[in-house]
């Protein structure tokens, strides 16, 4: 039978300890690289959520509307919304969700995100192999995620050994997820450097600050992918021979 406490003192319960520790540094180092850069002008003055749509229409991905109008069909519209470091792509209503500190903002940092941001919108439009693989699972890495403690609660309660499997099977799912996000990530933070570099929205000396702010965010994903891992590493070994 499982005992918790023989849970905590098995050998592969020891993996998760390093990567705990890196993704509490990860999430300290995306934060810190971004407070300092959120603090350095950018020399061109313009503000996060233009510097996005300079890019999206460069990209030929911005369609004029009118006030009140709606964008064209295949076109990314931007979106200010609340929170801090809150910015993403929503591929389903193609809309970049940049926050306030962001879209308002005209420092390296902000530019730096605007363009990862826009990074993920271009590769919605290419079809990135990766993106595309990882938005598919979507839907069954979400059920992984929520239902796997209630399933193994199950399994451990009523005994059913085959709950506890397929929670783990359905964790996989999560786990395969995050890890197709690595590579979407770090290809976006690529792509938003190009098109820095490219537009001259930042001089060739702020490319490094900007540089740092994305691939400090990019350490954030690494640190979260080793984390699912080792954890599936030990729901497979630990869990189920405990």
């Amino acid at each position: 039978m499982w005992n918790p406490l023989y849970a905590y003192l098995d050998p592969t319960f020891l993996l998760l300890i390093p990567v705990i520790i890196l993704g509490i540094y990860a999430q300290w180092k995306v934060r810190s690289t971004y407070r300092k850069y959120a603090q350095v002008p950018a020399a061109a003055g313009l503000s996060g959520a233009k510097v996005a749509a300079m890019l999206l229409e460069r990209n030929k991905l911005r369609g004029v509307a009118p006030a009140g109008g709606r964008y064209e069909t295949g076109a990314v519209g931007i979106q200010e919304v609340g929170g801090s470091l809150t910015d993403h792509y929503d591929p389903r209503s193609r809309t970049l969700r940049l926050s306030a500190g962001v879209a308002r903002s005209s420092s390296l940092a902000a530019y730096g995100v605007a363009a990862h941001e826009v990074g993920h919108a271009v590769q919605h439009r290419d079809g990135y192999l990766f993106l595309t693989v990882r938005n598919a699972l979507l839907p069954v890495a979400n059920l992984g995620s929520q239902l796997l403690i209630p399933l193994l609660l199950g399994g451990l309660i009523f005994r059913w050994g085959f709950l506890i499997n397929v929670g783990i099977v359905l964790y996989a799912f999560a786990v395969v997820f995050q890890v197709l996000t690595l590579p979407v990530e770090i290809d976006a933070s690529r792509r938003a450097l190009g098109m820095l570099r490219e537009t001259g929205a930042v001089a060739e000396d702020e490319i490094k600050g900007a540089g740092k702010v994305l691939r400090a965010a990019a350490f954030t994903y690494l640190a979260s992918t080793l984390t699912a891992v080792a954890y599936l590493l030990y729901l497979l070994v630990g869990v189920r021979r405990n």
